[in-house]
Protein backbone atom coordinates (compact mmCIF):
# COMPACT_ATOMS: atom_id res chain seq x y z
CA UNK A 1 0.00 0.00 0.00
CA UNK A 2 1.78 3.08 -0.47
CA UNK A 3 -0.08 6.68 0.20
CA UNK A 4 1.29 9.21 -3.31
CA UNK A 5 -0.15 12.76 -1.95
CA UNK A 6 2.07 12.79 0.87
CA UNK A 7 5.54 12.31 1.36
CA UNK A 8 5.92 11.66 5.96
CA UNK A 9 2.74 10.55 6.96
CA UNK A 10 3.61 9.71 10.26
CA UNK A 11 4.01 13.70 11.02
CA UNK A 12 2.13 15.27 8.00
CA UNK A 13 -1.77 14.28 8.39
CA UNK A 14 -4.32 14.43 11.29
CA UNK A 15 -5.04 11.28 13.10
CA UNK A 16 -8.06 9.97 11.43
CA UNK A 17 -5.75 9.96 8.28
CA UNK A 18 -3.49 8.03 9.74
CA UNK A 19 -6.00 5.81 11.15
CA UNK A 20 -7.11 5.34 7.47
CA UNK A 21 -3.73 4.60 6.66
CA UNK A 22 -3.46 1.65 9.22
CA UNK A 23 -6.80 1.08 7.86
CA UNK A 24 -5.85 0.11 4.33
CA UNK A 25 -2.47 -1.79 5.71
CA UNK A 26 -4.71 -4.17 7.76
CA UNK A 27 -6.26 -4.50 4.23
CA UNK A 28 -3.71 -5.25 2.55
CA UNK A 29 -1.97 -7.55 4.97
CA UNK A 30 -5.41 -9.91 4.70
CA UNK A 31 -6.20 -9.32 8.26
CA UNK A 32 -9.40 -9.62 9.03
CA UNK A 33 -9.58 -9.35 12.67
CA UNK A 34 -7.45 -5.46 12.32
CA UNK A 35 -10.09 -4.69 9.89
CA UNK A 36 -12.95 -5.37 12.19
CA UNK A 37 -11.20 -3.59 14.55
CA UNK A 38 -11.79 -0.59 12.96
CA UNK A 39 -15.52 -0.54 12.83
CA UNK A 40 -17.87 -0.30 15.24
CA UNK A 41 -20.37 -2.36 16.63
CA UNK A 42 -23.57 -1.50 14.29
CA UNK A 43 -21.39 -0.63 11.02
CA UNK A 44 -22.53 -1.33 7.54
CA UNK A 45 -20.66 -2.08 4.79
CA UNK A 46 -21.04 -2.03 1.15
CA UNK A 47 -18.58 -3.79 -0.87
CA UNK A 48 -18.79 -2.71 -4.55
CA UNK A 49 -22.17 -3.24 -5.72
CA UNK A 50 -22.71 -6.33 -3.22
CA UNK A 51 -25.88 -5.62 -0.76
CA UNK A 52 -25.15 -4.22 2.65
CA UNK A 53 -23.79 -5.87 5.40
CA UNK A 54 -24.37 -4.44 9.21
CA UNK A 55 -22.43 -5.43 12.31
CA UNK A 56 -19.11 -5.80 12.62
CA UNK A 57 -19.20 -9.94 13.34
CA UNK A 58 -21.38 -10.04 9.84
CA UNK A 59 -18.74 -7.58 7.92
CA UNK A 60 -15.68 -9.30 9.14
CA UNK A 61 -17.69 -12.84 7.83
CA UNK A 62 -17.71 -11.36 4.32
CA UNK A 63 -14.21 -9.66 4.45
CA UNK A 64 -12.44 -12.74 5.32
CA UNK A 65 -14.76 -14.65 2.05
CA UNK A 66 -12.92 -12.35 0.19
CA UNK A 67 -9.59 -11.88 1.30
CA UNK A 68 -9.57 -16.10 1.13
CA UNK A 69 -10.50 -15.18 -2.38
CA UNK A 70 -7.54 -13.42 -3.68
CA UNK A 71 -3.84 -14.37 -3.20
CA UNK A 72 -3.00 -10.93 -2.39
CA UNK A 73 -3.97 -6.91 -2.68
CA UNK A 74 -2.33 -3.85 -2.87
CA UNK A 75 -3.61 -0.20 -2.68
CA UNK A 76 -2.42 2.84 -3.88
CA UNK A 77 -3.92 5.27 -2.27
CA UNK A 78 -3.55 8.94 -4.53
CA UNK A 79 -6.04 11.40 -2.85
CA UNK A 80 -7.71 11.76 0.51
CA UNK A 81 -10.46 14.50 1.99
CA UNK A 82 -11.30 15.13 4.89
CA UNK A 83 -14.92 15.83 5.62
CA UNK A 84 -16.37 16.64 8.74
CA UNK A 85 -17.59 13.58 10.06
CA UNK A 86 -14.71 11.57 8.18
CA UNK A 87 -12.60 10.83 5.24
CA UNK A 88 -12.90 10.10 1.46
CA UNK A 89 -10.17 8.38 -0.57
CA UNK A 90 -9.44 7.44 -3.91
CA UNK A 91 -6.64 5.72 -5.69
CA UNK A 92 -6.18 2.30 -7.44
CA UNK A 93 -6.29 -1.27 -5.60
CA UNK A 94 -4.18 -4.45 -7.32
CA UNK A 95 -5.63 -7.87 -7.13
CA UNK A 96 -3.36 -10.30 -7.17
CA UNK A 97 -5.55 -13.88 -8.72
CA UNK A 98 -4.21 -17.46 -7.70
CA UNK A 99 -2.77 -17.61 -10.66
CA UNK A 100 -0.40 -14.98 -10.52
CA UNK A 101 -2.16 -12.82 -12.70
CA UNK A 102 -2.96 -9.16 -11.68
CA UNK A 103 -6.20 -6.80 -11.96
CA UNK A 104 -5.49 -2.89 -11.19
CA UNK A 105 -8.49 -1.10 -10.80
CA UNK A 106 -9.86 2.59 -9.21
CA UNK A 107 -11.55 2.57 -5.74
CA UNK A 108 -13.16 5.31 -3.92
CA UNK A 109 -13.91 4.85 -0.27
CA UNK A 110 -15.86 6.81 1.86
CA UNK A 111 -15.30 5.99 6.00
CA UNK A 112 -17.06 7.77 8.44
CA UNK A 113 -16.95 7.96 11.94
Amino acid sequence: MSFNTIPDMQTALPARILTVKNLFQAIDNKDTETFAGFLAEHATFRFGNAPIVTGRPDIAAVVDDFFNSVKALSHTVAETWRTPTGVICQGTVTYTRFNDSTLTIPFCNIIQG
